[in-house]
């Protein structure tokens, strides 16, 4: 008690023989940090406390995680470490000077290099004091730090090391979301030039080319011009760089990319990405109010009426007064740059009781079971993300201005608005090619992504995922025998095309495109935007009615015929993702979006497409798999690379790209599983979307895998006569037991898509199955837990009827997947709110129209 009282006093001090001895007995647990090793010294592991939180943050001298004061225990019990480094950072009120004016006091003000800055205060008035102590358990003594002379030598180097240490989610590759962009040097001294330029809210294009894609605002001079081709996979001739390389004027933003949480800089001189502490102040130079700009630039006030045309304006809700939100379930997420489709896609799945209960109600044990690492682990990351958003608190309202100022002359206590959830886009994007990068990405991809994990690590006897799945029934019919087959396939998202052609203002369209070509004939302004208004049930439609199948080989004719296909539900699942297929190629192969409006029903019923199976008087296609076809001389055909043999289905490649997915890992997808159609194929890519060479152009097996793994894949029997690989996991991502997927390859000679039609048709073979122990590794089967929950019953489903209740949509904003935005609108406690990263408000004109993907729950029968 006496040496407690020494260390936790201010003033009291420990004679240096006494700190050294001390710390004798923990000196063999403190670590250096090495190259390769993560500090984790801003983000606790278990929730989103910081040095700036009340209780600042503890880093482990050992394995150099952070942990937030509720938490700390919990590590301390079940690693046994004691020594820990406590990181606090406090924001105090500038001591007054003689002359009336604030003193600057910098004290340790170098220690958190990474921490961000607080641009609610005003630096004239107040500063950043930051305090670090060493910590050792179960007693709390405390060292303060800095305390060189008195600490023994490893532990000084130890802690220098550590608080020097660079952000954990650094990475060496250029275009990783992980390397986290540092403020240019350019900033801060900017010079802006004074010449009048004031930039218009929409109709922006190249000031040298003409192009209206892919431009950029140079900060000094308001001039703006193209980028280069590839830089976000959109057109451009380079005219900004040339510019810069003319004038030396050194920042630019892109147009498109402004939001109220910032903007897309970039550095010429320093040639890369850059963040810019004044952008606000940057962009107002040339009239662009980063949170309004059409009001400000149009001088509207928020009662007069326009209409909103452009989706950047009426998806954000621009132009509205909008009421923040504050509590549980109105917590923000921060941008980590190009990150608004995981915060979309996040926001929506915890509005979802199924996955609160599942990961926030099982919180505690997730948490004490959770394994040495907790960052490298998925359900305490979706623990620890779930309870960010839902606690409440870090989503405080600001308080009164009466109080804010008896609070500022102690201490200023930041309120916490908003995550930043660098640590879960680190783990569930590890190994990710697309995911993994800061490119922008596709909402829909990421949830089959995060489907994929969750199927993967189950968190309780429950499948929080169930809620999403359900069967569709597939008839394909031969168009001249009039035989007919039915299969079964898994799936998540009921994906709805566009039906343009049912486009109900068709003479407005041609009118818009004559203006619009006239005026980009004569360089003037384009019209006024008028977007395509499509009805609901014409989407609908499209989907029910039959669909040629490419290349279709008759088993009644034993030849190549005419084959249309026709989808139902089997089931319906608890909670209904529609996707709209916005997005198609062009010409030159760049994903395109159709900007329409599409009356999406509050109310949803689709009994009507339910499956019904063969049907009285139909007569089944025969059971005979299509014939193995080898090559004659496959020496020639790697001889020439393959070129002339190769033979893929590109309409299932394109269906599978209109997805999002990387055009390369679709042509895989489509090999891989022998041309049996998009559905096949995009289940080839959920299970093997983690590899690393998901995205890599497909390479064709050398000669001798020609015989085995080559032919298996398009249903030939390998020599240890094992079914391929590939098709055993797509069968097991399905839901069912791999000993199951085995035996049914095995009995319909290595057929995927007859395969799946044999186990539905041999339940009995199911109910008999028991997997193998070799096969139930928990360590080594990431499947084999949600496998062993299957049992006997074939996929996890949850059918019920076909009516829904829409509760909320992912919309985009932008031209492509690969650029924009993406903002989130859920339905909680009867009224719309909006999800804009950290900008959670009230909604007032919620765009039902514009969504891309929506979510709908059954109502109760």
């Amino acid at each position: 008690m006496q040496r407690a009282a020494l260390f936790s006093g201010g003033d009291a001090q420990m004679a240096a023989g006494d700190l050294g001895e001390l710390l004798v007995p923990y000196m063999p647990t403190i670590r250096v940090p090495k190259s390769g090793d993560r500090v984790y010294k801003t983000e606790c592991a278990f929730s989103y406390d910081s040095p700036d939180s009340e209780g600042g943050v503890y880093v482990c001298m050992n394995t150099f995680l952070g942990f937030g004061r509720e938490h700390i225990e919990r590590h301390y019990r079940k690693t046994g470490q004691c020594v820990y480094l406590h990181l606090k950072r406090r924001i105090i009120e500038k001591v007054p000077g003689a002359s009336g004016g604030a003193l600057p006091k910098r004290r340790n003000t170098k220690l958190f290099l990474d921490l961000e800055i607080n641009s609610d205060l005003n630096s004239d008035d107040f500063e950043y004091e930051d305090e670090a102590k060493l910590v050792i358990f179960p007693d709390h003594y405390e060292i303060s730090l800095p305390n060189i002379e008195e600490l023994p030598a490893l532990v000084t180097i130890a802690c220098d090391a550590l608080l020097s240490a660079k952000s954990p989610y650094r990475k060496q590759e250029p275009d990783s979301w992980e390397e986290e962009l540092q403020a240019s040097k350019h900033a801060k001294t900017l010079v802006q030039l004074d010449n009048g330029v004031r930039i218009p809210p929409s109709g922006w294009k190249c000031s040298k080319c003409d192009l209206r894609e892919n431009l950029w605002l140079n900060l000094t001079d308001g001039s703006v011009l193209c980028g280069k081709w590839f830089f976000d996979g959109s057109g451009g001739n380079g005219h900004a760089l040339e510019h810069y390389k003319e004038t030396g004027y050194p920042l630019a933003v892109k147009l498109g990319t402004i939001t109220p949480d910032g903007a897309d800089v970039y550095s010429f001189d320093e040639e890369e990405p850059v963040l810019d502490p004044h952008i606000a102040k940057h962009l107002a130079h040339f009239g662009i109010d980063m949170l309004q700009m059409q009001v400000t630039e149009n001088g509207l006030r928020d009662n007069d009426i326009k209409p909103r045309v452009s989706e950047w304006e009426v998806i954000q809700e621009a132009g509205v007064k909008l009421k923040p939100m504050y509590g549980p379930g109105y917590t923000g997420m921060k941008n980590l740059g190009n990150s608004c489709y995981l915060n979309a896609v996040m926001q929506a799945i915890f509005t979802i009781p199924e996955f609160q209960r599942a990961y926030v109600g099982n919180l505690p044990r997730i948490f004490d079971y959770s394994p040495l690492d907790p960052t490298q682990d998925f359900n305490t990351q979706m623990a620890k993300l779930g309870h960010g958003l839902l606690s409440g608190q870090y989503s405080k309202p600001p308080m009164k201005s009466e109080l804010i100022e008896q609070v500022m002359k102690e201490e200023h206590k930041p309120q916490h608005n908003g995550i930043s959830p660098r640590m879960f886009k680190a783990f569930i994007s590890k190994g990710h090619p697309e995911f993994s990068s800061n490119r922008q990405q596709d909402a829909q991809e990421f949830f089959l992504h995060l489907m994929n994990l969750v199927e993967r690590n189950p968190v309780g006897s429950e499948n929080p995922s169930d809620v999403f799945r359900f069967l569709v029934e597939e008839r394909t019919q031969c168009c001249q025998s009039r035989k007919v087959r039915y299969t079964e396939r898994v799936d998540y998202i009921m994906q709805l095309p566009v039906a343009m052609e049912a486009a109900t203002n068709k003479d407005e369209l041609i009118a818009y495109e004559l203006k619009r070509q006239e005026a980009e004939a004569a360089r003037r302004p384009p019209p006024e935007l008028v977007r395509a208004k499509i009805p609901f049930s014409a989407c609908l439609q499209a989907f029910s009615e039959p669909n040629n199948v490419e290349d279709f080989w008759s088993s009644a004719l034993q030849a190549k015929s005419a084959g249309v296909k026709t989808s139902r539900f089997a089931s319906f699942p608890e909670y209904l993702v529609v996707q709209i297929k916005k997005f198609t190629f062009g010409l030159d192969w760049i994903p395109k979006k159709l900007d329409v409006s599409i009356d999406m029903p509050d109310f949803l019923d689709i009994n009507h497409l339910r499956a019904k199976g063969l049907q009285p008087g139909e007569e089944e296609l025969p059971d005979i798999a299509p014939p193995i076809i080898i090559p004659e001389d496959p020496i020639d055909r790697m001889t020439n690379n393959f070129v002339e043999a190769l033979d893929i289905d590109e309409s299932s490649v394109m269906q599978l790209a209109e997805m999002g997915f990387p055009l390369e890992a679709c042509r895989k997808a489509v090999y891989c599983t022998g041309n049996l159609g998009a559905e096949v194929a995009f289940n080839w890519i959920v299970a093997h979307m983690e590899e690393p060479d998901f995205a890599e152009p497909l390479v064709i097996p050398a000669l001798r895998e020609v015989s085995s793994s080559g032919a298996a894949a398009f249903g030939a029997v390998g020599l240890d006569n094992q079914p391929p690989e590939e098709m055993v996991s797509i069968i097991i991502s399905m839901g069912f037991q791999r000993n199951l997927a085995i035996q049914a390859l095995k009995a319909t000679n290595n057929n995927l898509e007859h395969a799946l039609e044999w186990i539905f048709s041999h339940p009995e073979v199911e109910e008999e199955s028991e997997p193998p122990l070799d096969m139930m590794d928990m360590e080594n089967n990431a499947n084999a837990n949600i496998l062993a929950e299957t049992g006997s019953e074939g996929p996890r489903i949850k059918d019920g009827s076909g009516r829904y209740e829409l509760f909320g949509f992912i919309s985009h904003m932008g031209t492509s997947t690969m650029s924009g935005h993406y903002v989130c609108h859920l339905k909680k406690e009867g009224r719309w709110v909006i999800y804009n990263d950290l900008r959670v408000c009230a909604s007032e004109r919620p765009p039902k129209d514009l969504g891309y993907i929506y979510f709908y729950h059954r109502i109760p029968s």
